[in-house]
């Protein structure tokens, strides 16, 4: 039809009101079981955010320092939590240890394939494992300098490795700036000079739609057109 056919007419598909219920077997084992107990936790969410996120933050998450005020709202700026102490790495892991959640799976790796038709290398880290290496890499990162407030630019393939990095680093209070790993030289540097990163975590290279991207090699560059 005519672009400038009045006749014309549209259903709107964005105004979405079909419900697809999930099999029971599945649904009963979410953490939120059913349409109804979700209306009713965001009825709550919208009518007393404040009580609402300060009951979610407590049952769900563990403190070091209790907060003193949920939010404080000055426009346009929001702190959530005020005075309270948290860890991330902390409340990803090791809350974890201790208890039969330690020896499940936390993390499901599976690389690009070797070939057409052959997977690629796989692993799995459970929470156990994966606190390990994380502490591991913690250790590395404060043996090279890397204190609390200090940034790290993470500049990875999709491997393992960089969910223990960003881990390692909120471990230690250091601020990570993870940097797509098909980006050039040009951008890990202005990048490095925006941050002001004391460290930046790389390896020689990563596969990428069957060819290898020089991750080293860019960041090698990177340092060059850093200090021009």
């Amino acid at each position: 039809m005519a672009a400038n056919d009045k006749t014309t007419s549209f259903d709107s598909i964005l105004n979405e009101k079909r419900i697809f219920p999930c099999p029971k077997e599945f649904s009963g084992r979410a953490h939120i079981k059913s349409l109804a107990q979700y209306q009713k936790l965001y009825k709550e969410s919208i009518r007393s955010p404040e009580k609402f996120w300060a009951k979610q933050a407590k049952n769900e998450l563990v403190w070091f320092k209790p907060w003193k005020k949920v939010l404080q709202w000055k426009e346009p700026f929001a702190k959530w939590f005020v005075g309270g102490q948290i860890n991330v790495s902390y409340n990803c892991l090791d809350r974890h240890l201790g208890t039969p959640t330690a020896n499940k799976a936390a993390l499901i790796w599976e690389g690009e394939p070797a070939a057409p038709g052959k997977p690629g290398e796989d692993r799995t880290l459970t929470y156990k494992q994966l606190h390990r290496e994380v502490c591991l890499f913690a250790n590395v990162l404060k043996r090279n300098g890397v204190k609390k407030g200090d940034r790290v630019l993470i500049y990875l393939p999709m491997v393992p490795e960089a969910a223990i990095s960003m881990l390692a680093c909120s471990r230690i209070g250091a601020v990570h700036s993870v940097v797509f790993g098909g980006f050039s030289a040009q951008s890990v540097a202005d990048r490095i000079y925006d941050s002001q990163a004391k460290a930046v975590v790389t390896a020689d290279g990563g596969f990428r739609r069957g060819t290898v991207v020089p991750l080293k090699h860019n960041v090698d560059e990177a340092l060059t057109l850093k200090d021009a």
